[in-house]
């Protein structure tokens, strides 16, 4: 049986194993190292089977400019599953929790940058739709998903990663 919880210290090297199995490159597995070690860890599960860790998931800040309604929004990535669990729905359930507990939390919107096809399925539409921009010039592989029915209809602005996606290439 699964077990979705909120990450621990012991699970650090796990998670990154995670990532370096789950990606082709290291980038991801660095990305939520540095974002852990700068304190932007904003919610943090993994999926366990029998007490090892075989799936994560990271929420971090981001800032919208300009943001006249003091917004608060999280992006959400990388999400990984290591390979011989992958397509078990184990990403799925550490999508949805997280975003459950980051609507609970008070988060207004959450971001994030991937495959359309996939990351529809839990309700994240094009930002652009809601005149979001983001640095990365990505248009229908940049989502959005409202944590409040409306809360983004009155508003445009551009979304900001943290600095560590640069320095990881993510």
């Amino acid at each position: 049986m699964i077990q979705i919880r909120p990450e621990n210290p012991d699970d650090i090297e796990a998670i990154r194993q995670v990532h370096l199995s789950a990606f082709p490159r290291p980038n991801e597995a660095k990305l939520v190292d540095l974002l852990r070690q700068a304190g932007k860890a904003s919610v943090s599960l993994v999926a366990l089977e029998e007490g090892r860790v075989i799936g994560h998931v990271l929420f971090s800040p981001i800032d919208l400019v300009p943001n006249s309604m003091n917004l608060h929004g999280l992006g959400m990535g990388p999400v990984g599953v290591l390979p011989k669990f992958q397509r078990q729905g184990i990403g799925s359930r550490l999508i949805i929790e997280g975003l459950e507990i980051c609507r609970r939390k008070g988060f207004d919107f959450i971001v994030e940058l991937g495959e359309p096809k996939y990351y529809s399925r839990f309700g994240f539409l094009r930002a652009s739709d809601y005149n979001l921009k983001n640095e990365y010039d990505a248009d229908d592989a940049f989502r959005v998903i409202e944590m409040h029915i409306g809360i983004l209809q009155k508003i445009s602005g551009l979304v900001k990663y943290q600095p560590e996606f640069s320095e990881t290439d993510c």
